[in-house]
């Protein structure tokens, strides 16, 4: 798809049709969404589809998650006017921290980190990152949020697999994706 077509009827999803396959193999996602947020009607959409389920919640915060929900994240606060916390891989903060081992979507133990001054007992935080696949960075998030005193508003993703993860994720927090039901299982078996 053209980065400057904007098809006439713009449906929910869309602009999943800009994401890119990977062809770099197995120790990379399975799809690019990065093409998706060249595409300036592309990107708007997705955030207000993202979006649509939260309106009218509290919403204090929106924190997107190192490195690619940074953007959605950042995209999400504007739209809110709300501000934007960097959750962050880590060693990245030279302020305090508190830090949360995870095991990503590829299986490689990692650490994330958040600073300590950013959350507060009981705000409320809608938590944002490109993709769900195994859900454990997402997990990861949620509980450094929750150790702070947090609370998870939402979470929200262009796509939230239906994995165990995925699903631990579901049964717990409000959530919104861009993939329409009738493209889910193709997500979820990544075709």
């Amino acid at each position: 798809m053209d980065l400057c077509h904007v098809p006439a009827a713009r449906e929910k999803g869309w602009y999943l049709a800009l994401m890119a396959p990977n062809v770099k193999g197995p120790n990379y996602a399975w799809l690019d969404p990065s093409r998706l947020y060249c595409h300036p009607q592309g990107l708007q959409d997705c955030v207000a589809d993202l979006l649509q389920s939260f309106q009218g919640d509290p919403i204090d915060m929106v924190a997107g998650i190192d490195a690619m929900g940074f953007i959605l994240g950042a995209a999400a606060a504007t739209v809110l006017r709300k501000g934007f916390l960097a959750i962050r891989k880590a060693g990245h903060l030279c302020v305090q921290t508190v830090t949360q081992p995870y095991t990503d979507y590829s299986g490689r133990e990692k650490v994330m980190e958040v600073r300590t001054d950013a959350i507060s007992p009981g705000l409320r935080i809608l938590l944002v990152d490109q993709w769900v696949e195994t859900g454990g960075t997402m997990r990861a998030a949620i509980q450094l949020v929750e150790r702070l005193g947090g609370v998870v508003a939402g979470v929200a993703a262009i796509c939230i697999e239906d994995s165990e993860g995925g699903r631990w994720i579901r049964e717990r927090y409000k959530c919104a994706h861009s993939v329409p039901p009738g493209l889910q299982p193709r997500f979820d078996r990544h075709q």
